[in-house]
């Protein structure tokens, strides 16, 4: 069965861009109100924006709304521009940006665009984990799985008690071959957290490489009946295994 790094690229998430003029801040509410609605011609009236001086909340809309169109790589340039060009004075802002823009390299497909652009975000908010498990997901993307257990080991430095990065680590220590430090991890999430979805998808894959299909099995069922992407995974899982009766790979 193939394996992955259990990290799912959310939609592009809509922050609201500071401003300080009141122009601007209705502006932009309403660029950003018309992405939901209406993308494209979001994109157009935030370019036509910008062109007439919207500067910097023209040209987020403006991301925002190709991310929306799923134009992921053209969003993502347009983000690490504006977080680089000096318009941005404060850190937070130019590290969410950054952030951003990696988000939406990942959601391209481009990995080590993503990578560079985290890092770029981790100098700006060296602290924020979220950005460290963020860069995690895109090392892996490369299979870069020792730099994705370093982020994530950075992380969970911060805050031991994040499930979601306990996981992620697990997976990746696992697919470097770490398996007893990865099963710690997995022990260590469920203890936290009795019957998280996620941490039973991944011991399901745990078990199922080391031939125990039936213990497999059983973890995926418990993660199936809930909702959400742990729950499809568990389902997908299933799936490729076929009827219970089948327990050959």
């Amino acid at each position: 069965m193939k394996r992955s790094f259990p990290f799912v690229l959310l939609a592009f998430a809509i922050v609201p861009f500071p401003a300080a003029a009141a122009e601007t801040v209705s502006g932009y509410s309403q660029c950003v109100a018309l992405v939901q609605k209406n993308p494209a011609l979001a994109e157009e009236n935030a370019r036509a924006w910008q062109n007439e001086g919207g500067g910097p909340a023209a040209i987020h809309c403006s991301a925002l709304a190709l991310t929306a169109l799923k134009r992921y790589a053209e969003a993502a340039r347009k983000l690490d521009a504006l977080a680089r060009d000096g318009s941005i004075q404060n850190n937070m802002e130019r590290a969410a940006l950054f952030d951003q823009a990696g988000n939406a390299w990942l959601l391209a497909g481009m990995a080590s665009n993503a990578v560079q652009s985290f890092s770029a975000a981790i100098v700006e908010s060296p602290n924020d984990i979220d950005v460290l498990a963020d860069r995690a997901r895109a090392r892996a993307m490369q299979k870069d799985w020792t730099g994705a257990d370093v982020d994530l080991g950075a992380a969970l430095l911060k805050d031991q008690n994040r499930v979601d990065l306990l996981v992620l680590r697990a997976s990746a220590r696992w697919a470097m071959g770490s398996k007893a430090d990865a099963a710690t991890d997995i022990l260590r999430a469920l203890q936290l957290y009795p019957n998280y979805p996620a941490a039973l998808v991944e011991r399901g894959r745990m078990k199922y490489d080391a031939g125990d299909l039936a213990g497999a099995r059983a973890d995926w069922k418990k993660a199936a009946s809930g909702t959400g992407d742990a729950a499809d995974a568990a389902r997908r899982n299933l799936a490729a295994m076929g009827p219970e009766s089948n327990t050959g790979r």
